[in-house]
């Protein structure tokens, strides 16, 4: 009986997905964005986009449902913004310890291109992390917010490594590499890193920080001890960020939004709105949900399996928050 129950319900879900559009258990038919209403009326609008988690634009595969990395999701959210000339402002919700270098400097790429050919203002309010790549994603903003209690900051750049050769050398397991030059397993987990590995991987590292650091200079206009302070790299409470010129101001979400209607001029009571899948009951600002489709019979059953962080490459990321 259970089984003919499961089965029954497995039937049902890829019937139901299949028929709406939406990501049933079987479909393969994504629903495309909806505009959604969360508050105030009339023509003029302010569009919340939420850029929430690690800044990367691989897929992110779960065990029956494979979305669109955040790069992605972003961007095509910002083309629809283009094309609707009542959308007045877009506000930004960042809540991100970064992620790879190279996502981090096109999702910067193509929020600044939107602003400069739209004209629509862009504010951002930080949440609980927006650092590294996720302050540098901020950065194209005419205002910038810190929740009370956001770190933001760690204006820099990180490479990590496994070594594996020590143990190796403990159980008498070695590895033989066939190379066509004397740098091309520079940073390789299985053997001990010479001093030239290390300051050619260093000078890596140090080039993707300086372009960050740069863009904070012409961004932000921050110099003098307060731009020394910010290369350390470290992260800073919101009332730090602001002494030094990181941020603009400090508030909460109703501030935010208000910012955003302010710096487009348009009135107190004017919509604001987000991209979705599909409805939510009683949807507000806190929901950070854009493609997973829930309300279906399948939405108990889809799985989410992350992919680990663990990749070579140079990341704008702070480390010690993956994982909360």
């Amino acid at each position: 009986m259970k089984i003919k129950l499961t089965l029954m319900l497995l039937l049902l879900a890829t019937i139901t997905g299949c028929a709406t559009g939406n990501y049933g258990l079987l479909s393969l038919n994504p629903t495309p964005y909806k505009e959604i209403l969360l508050e105030g009326r009339g023509y003029e609008k302010t569009l919340l986009i939420n850029i929430d988690g690690v800044i990367d634009n691989r897929e992110e595969k779960g065990f029956l449902s494979t979305e669109p990395g955040l790069v992605q999701r972003v961007v095509a959210q910002l083309d629809l913004a283009a094309r609707d000339k009542n959308i007045k402002a877009v506000l930004l919700k960042v809540n991100s310890p970064g992620g790879t270098v190279t996502s981090s400097d096109i999702l910067y790429y193509e929020i600044m291109s939107f602003k400069k050919r739209t004209g629509k203002k862009i504010v951002v309010i930080m949440m609980d992390v927006a650092a590294s790549g996720g302050y540098y994603v901020s950065l194209p903003a005419d205002f910038i917010m810190a929740h009370p209690t956001t770190i933001t900051g760690s204006v820099g750049a990180i490479a990590t490594r496994p070594e594996f050769y020590k143990l190796l050398d403990k159980i008498g397991v070695g590895v033989h590499v066939n190379k066509s030059g004397r740098n091309k397993d520079m940073g390789s987990a299985y053997r001990e890193q010479t001093g030239e590995d290390k300051k050619l991987l260093q000078g890596l590292i140090d080039n993707a920080a300086m372009q960050f650091v740069d863009k904070v200079v012409s961004n932000r206009g921050i110099k003098g001890d307060a731009l020394e302070k910010v290369k350390t790299a470290r992260v800073f409470v919101a009332t730090e960020a602001k002494e030094l010129g990181l941020i603009d101001g400090i508030g909460y979400m109703d501030d935010a939004i208000a910012r955003a209607k302010n710096v487009a001029g348009m009135a107190d009571n004017a919509a604001l709105v987000t991209y979705r899948k599909m409805h939510y009951p009683n949807d507000n600002v806190y929901n950070a949900s854009s493609e997973v489709t829930v309300g279906q019979p399948v939405s108990g059953i889809e799985l989410k399996i992350p992919e680990s962080m663990n990749r070579a490459g140079l990341y704008y990321l702070w480390p010690t928050s993956i994982g909360k």
